[in-house]
């Protein structure tokens, strides 16, 4: 059986969509609509169907969904073991939007630097959805913010990295109080559907201060910008890639003790890629600084 038609059928299964699948496998939505085609005959199967404008699997591409995923891991270690020097197989990486330019690049230029044959498949998600697909076997392990949920027992999570909440203001700015900040000019604010959006709702709060809220958006990246652009001030995570040169910003530290974002690794450390997960920690830990112990999930 060709592998890459339940590749087709895999990625058809999980976006939902012919177009969606095409543009991700760079092929037309015909030959992936063939591809499916071709492996229905083979098996005798009818494994996708539509529903309405998207397309879903039926019954029986439900059920053979989860070993297409292994049989196409199992594929791809095959590949990567055809290499003498690269004996750990694939790692399947997830990342979180925002890690993707921070904390990825820097860390997988030191494993690298280890195991140059290394084969590496990066899935960008969200954090929650990033550690569903770990603690299900579909990743080896993520990069995520820190889970506020049990992971299941087989995986373990790690801090590499603290972000404390900071107003991000514009660069005439520098040196104002934080809390005026908040309270007289426009807000923009961080998405409170996730963590780091859920900080800055929280302190807020506490500390009975009501913004001018002028937006809400989900991209850390997207704040600065309306920020540079004098839209607003944020409360935001201490995100590294906001401090680049292109934009005029400035960070002003909160008072006191300010709530953390927790960035780190969550892995399964029973995996067939347990130690490689372990090296790709340790690597990590060598690039930023020094980090809380860890905190149990999971167990």
């Amino acid at each position: 059986m060709d592998t890459r038609y339940l590749q087709s059928f895999v990625t058809v299964a999980e976006s939902g969509s012919f177009a969606q699948a095409a543009r991700r496998l760079d092929l037309t939505p015909t030959a992936v609509a063939a591809r499916i085609k071709a492996l229905e005959e083979a098996l005798g199967l009818s494994l996708i169907k539509r529903a309405g404008r998207s397309v879903r699997p039926t019954e029986a591409g439900m059920r053979i969904l989860e070993r297409a995923r292994a049989l196409l891991r199992d594929a791809r270690d095959l590949a990567a073991l055809a290499d003498d020097e690269a004996s750990f197989g694939e790692l399947r990486l997830g990342v979180f939007m925002s890690a993707m330019t921070s904390v990825l690049p820097p860390v997988l230029k030191r494993v690298y630097d280890r195991y140059p044959s290394l084969s590496v498949f990066v899935m960008p998600g969200s954090s929650v959805d990033l550690c569903r697909r770990v603690a299900g076997g579909e990743l080896d392990a993520a990069i995520v913010v820190e889970p506020q949920f049990a992971i299941g027992k087989t995986a373990r999570w790690h801090a590499i990295m603290e972000e404390p909440l900071v107003v991000v203001a514009p660069a005439a700015m520098e040196g104002r109080d934080a809390h005026e900040l908040l309270r007289t000019r426009p807000f923009i604010r961080y998405d409170r559907a996730v963590l780091g959006g859920q900080l800055a709702d929280r302190y807020l709060r506490d500390h009975n201060i009501v913004p001018h809220q002028r937006l809400e958006i989900d991209s850390l990246l997207g704040v600065a910008a309306l920020v540079d652009q004098g839209l607003g001030v944020a409360l935001l995570p201490d995100w590294s890639s906001m401090w680049s040169a292109r934009y005029a910003l400035t960070r002003i530290p909160l008072p006191g003790r300010a709530p953390v974002r927790r960035v780190g690794l969550v892995w399964q450390a029973q995996g067939a890629r347990s130690a490689l997960a372990e090296t790709f920690l340790e690597e990590a830990q060598a690039v930023f600084p020094p980090h809380p112990a860890p905190r149990p999930h999971g167990d």
